[in-house]
């Protein structure tokens, strides 16, 4: 019993998940944070925190540490005697460097490196924020879809209705055969434009779901929004949306950042023709044993002197150094200036990126002023569109009802209609996904 009421759990919490409707705002978190476009860049980014770090510890002391060994074998010339001369040697040495003046190179470089950081922070944010509004234009275009599927099932309950009075008025000789078959023609294509309507949407829908590259996308569906019947013109000018778009935007911060990288560069690229200053200190210890013998010769008293043993040797020889080194550049082929000068064309390309990118905003804000304007006054005109249309649709069955036309004209009039409420959906989303592009731009989070 307890394994029967686990499985309707488990097939509960599927249907539920099966059930599950995305919103705007779901669906961009989600593509954000698993997109593999911005996992790449937030690798980036760490590979630039690893930068600063290093180069923050380059304050620091380098410390290491040497031992080697040696052992030589073979006759050596000793007052114009060959004697045998085996020897092994040991020693252990402990050093540190640090770096005391090179005209701030070290600060510079940390500071160059803090604007590399900077720039992929921002990277990230303008592949997110590309994410996001391909998201949400292809939100929308699944909710025009949808509006299309509803637009289209009240043209086939039409057609349905005109098909069975056609059927009735047919069956008792009160209409022509034509009629019956025009009627039937009618719901046939009504039926196909309905069909036409949902592919089209479980195409929107398959699109966003590798957008958001979800591994199940049969099951993927959205929320279904209300969208107002009548939409107000925005009056925001392109002038203020500019003014917040260039101090928001990333792409435009990013270039910022990688202009001042490019001058701090320069800067470590100068300290090339400063001396360096560097001091050192050390430790160090040997020892040493002739392999054939552990005589070593006479004291000054005339006794035999043996070898002392490794950890007396160690302590005997043991010895400090202590040191401080000026490093003064006088010639290298000219190749610190030649580096200068790379460093101030990085400046210039840096500052052309800049330019190039407040330009592509600029376009981008004034292109979605211009979708916001045009697509509002289409929007209008789609409406008075869709009123004429209704009104002469209710003329046509109100004519076909009374016999003074016929069925042609009544399908005519129909069709002129959905067609024309198709186009006042086309054209309400066309100013919604502007108006938010404009509004995004303008700082405004994409929701609906």
């Amino acid at each position: 019993m307890k394994k029967v009421w686990i499985f309707v759990f488990g097939i509960t919490c599927m249907g539920l998940n099966a059930q599950k409707k995305w919103s705007l705002r779901e669906c961009v978190d989600y593509a954000v944070e698993h997109n593999l476009q911005v996992i790449q860049n937030q690798y980036s980014k760490q590979v630039q925190d690893a930068n600063l770090k290093i180069a923050k510890r380059e304050y620091l002391p380098s410390v290491s540490g040497s031992m080697s060994n040696s052992a030589s074998f073979g006759q050596t010339l000793y007052v114009n005697t060959s004697v045998r001369n085996d020897n092994f040697s040991n020693s252990s040495n402990l050093s540190a460097n640090i770096l005391v003046y090179n005209n701030g190179r070290l600060e510079k470089t940390i500071r160059k490196t803090e604007y590399d950081v900077e720039a992929s922070q921002y990277d990230i944010e303008t592949v997110r924020n590309n994410i996001s509004l391909q998201i949400a234009q292809e939100y929308l275009n699944t909710l025009l879809n949808k509006e299309i599927v509803k637009i289209s099932r009240s043209a086939v309950e039409n057609a349905q209705k005109q098909y069975d009075r056609s059927k009735i008025t047919t069956d008792v000789g009160t209409t022509a055969q034509t009629v019956l078959a025009e009627a039937e023609a009618a719901l046939a294509r009504e039926k196909q434009n309905l069909k036409t309507a949902e592919i089209n949407t479980s195409r929107s829908l398959f699109s966003l779901a590798q957008l958001l590259q979800l591994p199940d996308y049969k099951n993927f569906d959205v929320e279904d929004v209300n969208i107002p019947d009548e939409l107000t013109p925005e009056l925001r000018s392109v002038d203020e949306v500019l003014t917040t778009a260039y101090e928001t935007q990333p792409q435009i911060k990013a270039a910022e950042s990688r202009i001042r990288s490019a001058e701090a560069q320069t800067e470590v690229a100068k300290t090339s023709f400063w001396p360096t200053i560097t001091a050192s200190a050390g430790v160090g210890s040997f020892y040493n044993n002739r392999l054939n013998t552990n005589i070593t010769g006479v004291d000054e008293f005339g006794n035999i002197a043996y070898e002392r043993n490794f950890f007396q040797q160690y302590k005997d020889n043991f010895g400090q150094n202590i040191g401080v080194s000026l490093n003064v550049p006088i010639f290298n082929k000219g190749i610190t200036k030649l580096q200068v000068e790379q460093s101030k064309i990085n400046e210039s390309i840096a500052k052309n990126t800049f330019d190039q990118q407040k330009q592509s905003v600029r376009e981008s804000v004034q292109k979605a002023q211009f979708d916001v304007d045009a697509n509002y006054e289409a929007y209008l005109a789609a409406v008075e569109a869709a009123k004429s249309s209704k009104l002469s649709l209710d003329f046509a069955d109100k004519s076909y009802a009374a016999g003074r036309t016929t069925i042609f004209d009544l399908n005519i009039a129909r069709n002129n209609y959905a067609n024309a409420a198709g186009s006042v959906a086309q054209a309400k989303f066309n100013y919604l996904f502007s108006l938010k592009l404009l509004n995004f731009y303008a700082g405004i989070p994409l929701s609906l």
